[in-house]
């Protein structure tokens, strides 16, 4: 029996909106929080979400967005995504710190977010700009007893794990989307556990599939079970590895078809844990 916590990533301003019910309905533990406006980051707010789930769900995380244009693709997105653009990196800077203060508002120990495509080589200056600015973020994550963790995706695993080391600090870790790797073609989520061990904070469940046809464009989202990850050698991987951290189910499609995918995820994990 494992005591790993099944949770979704659910959007701040739609609980804000229309409070906890939909949340609820799902047989979850936890969740991890997101948000790309940082108008809502307000202690009122914060406070109203703690009331909102108190004694209920736990907030385990926080993920943090950030401003400025975003193209998920392998053409605009190195120029685009994350701390990398010099363009918008103090910007963004500026906007996460934020981010890690509304966490500690949240009371919880976890703040995720995309780094962007962080450069493979790190003689290129743009790595160490990424590097230097994780390290000030990771740095006031510090002070206020909250772990900096990087979504994997956009990068090889060693590459991120190179970033980590680089950057220094104890409290930098992973939140691992297993179907990240998948979609850009990046690398086998079941070998990335080998080189993750011990930094793993928080995993995303979702399936997805390598790029095809279009290698400039990403790989496709699929239900949990139906795509590449190979759930039944990752999960009881991962667990073997003594992984103890949330299980926070991604499905990005909307209505009533992602609350039914999502539930059916859940008994899916059930059966590992």
């Amino acid at each position: 029996m494992h005591n790993n916590d099944i949770g979704v990533i659910y959007s701040l301003h739609e609980l804000l909106e229309r409070g906890p019910d939909k949340l609820f309905d799902l047989d979850i533990g936890c969740v991890q929080l997101n948000a790309w406006n940082t108008e809502l980051y307000t202690e009122k707010n914060a406070d109203a979400v703690k009331r909102m789930l108190k004694g209920r769900i736990r907030i385990s995380s926080f993920w943090a967005g950030w401003s400025g244009p975003a193209t998920w693709d392998h053409i605009d997105g190195p120029h685009t995504l994350g701390l990398v653009p010099p363009a918008f990196r103090h910007r963004r800077m500026e906007e996460l710190l934020k981010g890690v203060d509304f966490a500690h508002m949240l009371e919880t120990a976890n703040m995720a977010t995309h780094m962007g495509f962080i450069p493979e080589q790190p003689s290129f200056p743009e790595y160490r700009g990424v590097v230097g600015a994780a390290k000030h973020i990771a740095a006031h994550c510090k002070s206020m007893g909250i772990y900096f963790n990087f979504e994997t995706g956009q990068e090889t695993p060693a590459t991120l794990m190179r970033c980590i080391k680089d950057i220094g600090l104890d409290n930098v870790g992973i939140n691992f989307d297993p179907a990240n790797l998948l979609l850009y073609g990046r690398g086998n989520p079941v070998d990335a556990i080998d080189i993750f061990e011990g930094y793993i904070r928080g995993v995303h469940v979702k399936d997805g599939d390598y790029p095809s046809g279009d290698f400039y464009l990403l790989g496709h989202e699929k239900k949990v079970g139906e795509g590449s990850v190979n759930y039944p050698v990752f999960l009881p991987k991962l667990l073997s590895r003594g992984y103890k951290g949330d299980l926070y189910i991604e499905r990005e499609i909307s209505g009533e078809q992602q609350i039914k995918d999502i539930k059916d995820t859940i008994v899916y994990i059930k059966n590992f844990l």
